[in-house]
């Protein structure tokens, strides 16, 4: 059955929907609605792993080809603490510019048939169509009326960051932690393109305002920012985007995903703290899964609702992983004291539900140990969720 599909946000979930449902049935009438004009995004680069190829791969061969063909990629890890340094090699990381990939998916999209209107700001559900897709983001304006019936919840982070540029191409996912009289701040930086990576910073509250980052404008933080990451930079400058601020992350869950012929996709629908990487991957996942139960159930509401079931079971370990991560970073003294590489070991361990409550040397000898033997894995995986559940539940 050809069915009329309007969809609300121009980001990577809502075009790659577009081009499968089109693969699915060309005879489909779509339209991608995106209130920015056309090559204009925020953000930098982002990174996925060969996961989401494959995954992609798998629904359309051409998109993934050129994706992977317009990436940089890495495969190790390198932690800075102020001047000692610790390099791991680890699994095969991608990056890509966001511009890049939008134009990438934008094209393929229109090739396939696929109406994109720019500039186009859609406030509530567009009467006629069969299918009204919310891919408009976090603030999403389709969603937000309705919050109570998706049982909206957004729970906001303790940490500061913001989303940075910079001219130093990274050979690996970098990261930098340096001690200020007002406590930590540190950057994760990685390359999308030959010639930019991302820089994303991050510091407590204490920090953010003992160094007088919430008091300077945007040319004032960069130099300030300059000077703390100069190891890392060598040289190269801080590139911000016009209007670009410090944010506290916004975790956004909504309890159900469709309502009525209206779904949500992506950040509308479920957001996870940046510093798992994992925004961009999800997004493209929710589509792949949208598109597949569609083709699946010949019904809308099963279809949405096979689609709600199936993403909120896959995203739980993520959202937990997430959870841990942004821990992790709000208990930055806990662990930066250790010798580097232990550090970075713990660093890689942080989506562990059992590491905030075991000291962090103990943590990292039982890890190594249990690296060695199976029965100590088995013990550490079996254990883990169980006494952060118990440890938990005393604490509240």
């Amino acid at each position: 059955m050809h069915v009329k599909v309007v969809c609300v946000g121009g980001g990577p979930a809502g075009l790659c929907l577009a081009i499968l449902l089109k693969l699915q049935d060309p005879a489909h009438d779509i339209t991608v609605h995106e209130r920015n004009p056309e090559g204009s995004t925020y953000g930098w680069g982002v990174t996925y792993w060969r996961g989401l190829l494959d995954r992609l791969r798998a629904h359309d061969p051409d998109t993934a080809r050129e994706v992977e063909a317009r990436s940089v990629r890495w495969s190790d890890g390198v932690a800075h603490v102020c001047d000692l340094t610790t390099r791991h090699h680890g699994d095969e990381g991608f990056g890509i510019g966001r511009h890049r990939l939008l134009d990438l998916l934008a094209g393929r999209a229109r090739a396939l048939g696929v109406r994109l209107e720019f500039e186009s700001e859609v406030t509530e559900p567009p009467a006629g169509a069969d299918l009204v897709v919310a891919a408009d983001g976090v603030h999403s304006a389709l969603r937000t009326p309705l919050a109570e019936h998706f049982g909206t919840r957004i729970t906001s982070g303790r940490n500061h960051y913001i989303w940075l540029g910079t001219t130093r191409v990274f050979d690996a996912f970098t990261f930098s932690f340096a001690e200020t009289e007002h406590g930590w701040i540190w950057a994760y930086g990685y390359g999308y393109s030959g010639d930019h990576s991302t820089c994303v910073v991050e510091c407590s509250p204490e920090t953010y305002t003992g160094l007088g980052l919430d008091r300077a404008d945007q040319a004032e933080g960069l130099v300030l920012l300059e000077k703390l990451f100069a190891g890392i930079l060598d040289g190269h400058p801080l590139v911000a985007r016009p209007g670009a601020s410090w944010l506290n992350f916004r975790t956004l869950t909504n309890r159900t995903w469709h309502h009525g012929n209206l779904v949500l996709l992506g950040d509308a629908a479920h957001t996870t703290h940046y510093s798992i990487g994992a925004g961009t991957t999800l997004a493209l996942e929710d589509a792949m899964c949208l598109a597949g139960a569609l083709r699946e159930h010949a019904g809308l509401p099963e279809a949405l609702a096979a689609y709600q079931a199936r993403r909120q079971a896959e995203l739980l370990s993520v959202q937990s992983a997430a959870r841990y991560s942004a821990q992790w970073y709000e208990n930055l003294p806990r662990y930066i004291q250790l010798p580097p590489h232990r550090m970075f070991a713990l660093l890689g361990q942080r989506h562990s539900p059992l590491l905030p409550y075991v000291p962090p040397q103990l943590y990292y000898g039982l890890d190594k140990a249990a690296g060695q033997l199976e029965a100590l894995r088995r013990l550490k995986r079996w254990l883990g969720p169980r006494a952060a559940r118990a440890l938990h539940a005393r604490r509240r």
